[in-house]
């Protein structure tokens, strides 16, 4: 196997000037990998943070001044750089991170910082999540991060610390493995999505609690009600503007945030700044998709080319060409490309609402561009996107917050053996035993995903922050994801992912916990079983067991759910291992389940990675013990 890295020079073709602001004249710079650089990087950087390899680092977390749109605003950076540094670690190594926090006084963004190592498996003092897993940095002070690399592959960095992710404190990791890869490739190079916001993150939070809707600028018409009964007939359209108005939601709200707010950016470069990653015609480039972003989906292809996916969240898979992807804030995913027969290609990420894009190229030398696609038709969500399909919701009553009060059906609508009664007393007597429903283990997945009615927990009834449930929740594994398909273009789905392993650990879950992912839209509340972090205790894992978790999705909305320390091994719909991952997308009304090895003992944070939801609510903390 060859590795060639390429870094243009200082002659590369830069946009024109009228762009040159926006995209801060950052065209051509690429994030190449496997550069010698070690130690702290000199100099603010934006756009081009270097890379760090070896054992031994130094990381001064600080704030520089960026400007993505004309405007400049206060980012917090590692080593005066956004993206932060590209960590290139060795499996088999132990390294050492000294993190320095140099935040200055008066920051909005805080005193404290921190930063997490996603998807690594280390020591809970290790992960770096302040109140949970450590005390955090304060200003002026350091902490040393130290653990053995036990993986390869693909990952990233972040802060843990209130909204300094939002404000640039991400990187990537990338590990070489001690084994030769099962795959061949010829240039290598990192894909980091984000998106950044002029808004100081903790306003941008306080938008969304009073006005949820803001960036929601595509809400159905009359004239869109006209088309529709066209197409689907009057009644059919009218009882569907019924039952979304029952439900005080709008099938358009596809995301909190987005292009209306946020510039999309590509390894810390936008749009016209160009990134672009060098080939020669006939070479296998590598691409590594890392989503850092704080809270969007992308839609990720490149015109022309193939893409052949061949590790998700840094595990190797077993190869699965397709078109295009989805990638949830948080994941990762390796795919090779064999660019030839044109000297330039554009990589297109679009928001998956479909209101922005970012882009970069490929391309033989710097300068060059491929045309850039427009963006897809915005999607429309459908009863059947939210687990409610071929249910008449309109004899339901309504709970507080706009929700469905299923108190009445909680009995009536219990699994088999499942006292729903008995774990409504649970949740009354303590406030937060309702984190999760243990069950007992063995019962048939297949069954349970064919069920005519999905149970609720009793902290779900009659609770404002709970304004939908799902009543027929399917795993969606083969879906790509709303308005994904078009075109005759052949998308990834969870389905298509299968480790090129098989399942780590073996044995048959001992007990299951199910988890409903909760929220309001107009509040902008979120939750677990509609108890809000602040509210709830931890979930309890036993040192060494093997537990199923079952998450159901009752919002209109997708999470990608992270649990810290522990990898997350998908289930298909019979139960049987699928893929291992450290973040799990949930669609709208969607069932899905996986088993945890809990051989990491401590605490751990267990959270949607959507950052103001994670903030608003969805998250719980997660203790193993003995």
């Amino acid at each position: 196997m060859s590795f060639r890295f390429h870094r243009p020079g200082a002659d590369a073709v830069l946009p024109s000037r009228r762009r040159f602001v926006q995209g801060l004249a950052l065209g051509g710079a690429s994030l190449a990998l496997g550069l010698p650089a070690r130690g702290a990087v000199a100099g603010p950087r934006v756009g081009n943070p270097g890379v760090l390899s070896g054992t031994e680092f130094d990381l001064s977390v600080g704030e520089i001044a960026v400007d993505f749109t004309g405007r400049a605003r206060r980012a917090v950076v590692v080593n005066g750089s956004l993206p932060a540094p590209l960590l290139r670690w060795r499996q088999g190594t132990t390294v050492n991170l000294r993190v320095r926090n140099e935040l200055p006084p008066g920051s909005i963004h805080g005193h404290e910082t921190s930063i997490h190592w996603h998807g690594m498996i280390l020591p809970a003092n290790m992960d770096g999540v302040p109140g949970i897993s450590f005390d955090g940095i304060h200003r002026g002070e350091a902490y040393q991060y130290r653990f053995d690399v036990r993986q390869h592959g693909t990952y990233w960095y972040h802060s843990h610390s209130a909204f300094q992710e939002q404000a640039g404190l991400y990187g990537a990791i990338v590990i070489d493995p001690v084994e030769p890869e099962p795959f061949v490739f010829q240039r290598d190079y990192v894909v980091l999505l984000s998106d950044w916001t002029d808004l100081d993150p903790a306003r941008l939070m306080s938008r969304l609690k009073q006005m949820s809707d803001h960036d929601n600028l595509h809400k159905r018409t009359v004239g869109d009600f006209v088309r529709d009964a066209r197409r689907q007939g009057f009644d059919a359209t009218l009882a569907d503007r019924a039952m979304w108005g029952r439900m005080r939601m709008t099938p358009t709200d596809l995301s909190d945030v987005n292009a209306q707010t946020y510039t999309y950016l590509m390894n810390g470069t936008t749009g016209p700044g160009n990134w672009t990653g060098l080939f020669r015609s006939g070479e296998k480039v590598r691409l590594r998709f890392i989503n850092g972003s704080s809270m969007t989906y992308f839609d990720v292809r490149i015109p022309g080319l193939l893409m052949t996916v061949v590790a998700a969240d840094g595990q190797y898979v077993h190869p699965v060409t397709v078109d295009e992807f989805r990638i949830a804030t948080a994941e990762t995913f390796d795919v090779i490309v064999e660019p030839s027969g044109q000297d330039a290609f554009t990589i297109f990420a679009q928001d998956s609402a479909r209101t922005g894009f970012v882009s970069g190229t490929l391309a033989v030398r710097d300068g060059l561009r491929a045309p850039v696609p427009a963006l897809d038709a915005r999607p429309i969500l459908t009863m059947q996107d939210m687990g409610m399909a071929a249910h008449d919701m309109g004899g339901m009553s309504h709970g507080a917050g706009g929700g469905h009060d299923m108190a009445a059906m909680s009995h009536a609508q219990a699994m088999p053996g499942h006292d729903m009664s008995t774990m409504s007393h649970a949740s009354q007597a303590t406030g937060h035993d309702m984190a999760g429903m243990a069950m007992p283990a063995g019962h048939d997945m297949a069954a349970m995903q064919g069920r005519a009615m999905q149970a609720h927990p009793a902290s779900e009834a009659g609770n404002p922050l709970v304004d939908n449930q799902a009543m027929t929740p399917t795993s969606r594994l083969e879906d790509p994801g709303n308005g994904m398909r078009t075109d005759g273009r052949k998308a990834l789905s969870y389905s298509m992912l299968r480790s090129l392993f098989d399942d780590p650990d073996g044995r048959e879950p001992g007990r299951e916990l199910e988890i409903h992912l909760t929220g309001n839209m107009e509040k902008f509340a979120w939750s677990f079983n509609g108890v809000k972090f602040s509210d709830s205790g931890p979930l309890r894992f036993n040192y060494g067991e093997r537990l199923r978790i079952v998450l159901v999705n009752d919002t209109m909305m997708s999470h990608p759910i992270h649990l810290h320390g522990m990898w997350s091994d998908l289930e298909d719909d019979d139960g049987r291992f699928l893929v291992r991952k450290h973040t799990v997308d949930m669609q709208p009304g969607s069932r899905r389940s996986y088993r945890v090895r809990a051989d990491a003992l401590g605490r751990w944070a267990y959270h949607c990675h959507l950052l103001f939801h994670m903030e608003s609510g969805m998250m719980r903390e997660v203790e193993v013990r003995e």
